[in-house]
């Protein structure tokens, strides 16, 4: 199942399903709703959530001859308002055919991705390479900065020491943990941590274990958990993970990566590292794609739309595409110059389901924020 971008043109989905022409043009035609594939649908289960689709005011794209049962399977388009959905799920559950278990996956979709209650989460580099230089700061300025971003309306912190742009190379973990213990120890002895979320930005069990033992409640891994040391301490410690997709590491990410479906590959990673973090104990998990990290231009657009359809794992999405080289892409600006396009794909990815957004510059989300929330409370 594929819970498909709300404003994605759904015209050569439902020529590709065999929809009759005339209930396609009609289904175009309707307003912003959410969208959901569903692939290899009984023709009996067909039937059933088509009717009990249409009775609630929601719809189901077969393909033209399911109602004869001339066809065995069929993929099928749903759509459906957020409302819609809640009662739609609360009949199939009850309903043959492997509807029960269809119920169960789109329930999923609705645990997280309402924008409305997205958060920000600002970024405390302590090292002196980050590919963003304003962002760079002092283990003695730490505890400032952090005051400062939870004064502007940061729910998380999110502090590092070691840099992840392409071409980089990680310290010694000693080191890192040299850069980063004045900052936690005086982050600790303010007890910010009563006031934030604070996340290490480290797939290092010696600084991790340190930080969590000093009020972080959240790990942010760019390997994905990849060392069974950081699901132990989290499960231990009952600290959050985030989970980021990265092709590669640091170093060689950005030499011509290639995917055949870089969505599906995505997909792959979560389930499969999802799977594994639960199995150590760990209760908390985010998801992460992966901006920038072993990704084309294409790449990084394609994960973006695809947030809607990562809701499916009903866990919290982090979107961290703040003043990255995509944006030169599109728009040629040096990292100082790229606020505005940072906004605007921090802006979609919260309307596609991020929940978290991941920045260096966090009274401008917040506001940003607040004004989309404002827009989007005009429909209630």
């Amino acid at each position: 199942m594929q819970k498909l971008p709300f404003d994605l043109d759904v015209a050569p989905i439902l020529e590709a399903i065999g929809c009759d022409q005339r209930g396609a043009a009609l289904m175009t035609q309707k307003a912003r709703i959410d969208r959901f594939l569903i692939k290899d649908l009984p023709c009996g289960a067909a039937n059933i959530l088509k009717q009990d689709a249409l009775s609630i005011g929601a719809d189901l794209a077969v393909h033209r001859d399911t109602p004869s049962c001339g066809v065995s399977k069929t993929d099928a388009l749903l759509f459906t308002s957020r409302a819609q959905l809640k009662k739609l799920i609360e009949k199939e559950k009850t309903q043959p055919f492997g509807l029960k278990a269809i119920a169960e996956k789109l329930s999923r979709f609705l645990l997280f991705g309402d924008e409305k209650n997205a958060r920000v989460m600002g970024i405390i580099n302590l090292n002196d390479d980050s590919f963003n230089p304003a962002s760079r700061t002092k283990p003695s300025e730490a505890l400032k900065k952090a005051e400062k971003m939870i004064e502007d309306g940061a729910a998380y912190i999110d502090v590092g020491a070691v840099s992840s742009r392409p071409g980089s190379l990680a310290p010694a973990p000693e080191t890192e943990l040299e850069r980063l213990k004045p900052a936690i120890d005086a982050l600790y002895e303010a007890k910010l941590y009563e006031k934030a979320i604070f996340s290490l930005d480290s797939y290092e069990p010696l600084s991790i274990e340190y930080a969590l033992d000093r009020g972080f409640r959240l790990i942010n891994d760019i390997t994905g958990g990849r060392d069974d040391r950081v699901l132990a301490l989290a499960a231990k410690y009952d600290a959050a993970l985030c989970v980021m997709h990265m092709q590669g590491d640091p170093k060689t990410m950005q030499d011509n990566p290639i995917y055949d479906d870089v969505v599906q590959e995505v997909d792959r990673f979560f389930e499969e590292r999802v799977a594994v973090a639960l199995s150590f104990g760990v209760k908390e998990l985010i998801l992460d794609v992966g901006i920038g990290f072993g990704k084309t231009f294409t790449d990084n657009l394609k994960l973006i739309a695809a947030h809607s359809h990562f809701t499916r794992f009903g866990r919290e999405l982090l979107i961290g595409a703040s003043r990255k080289s995509l944006i030169n892409s599109i728009s040629a600006a040096a990292v100082g110059d790229r606020l505005g396009g940072t906004i605007a794909l921090h802006l979609k990815a919260v309307e596609y389901g991020a929940s978290i957004v991941r920045c260096h510059d966090v009274f401008e989300h917040v506001q940003a924020l607040r004004v989309l929330n404002a827009l989007k409370s005009l429909g209630d």
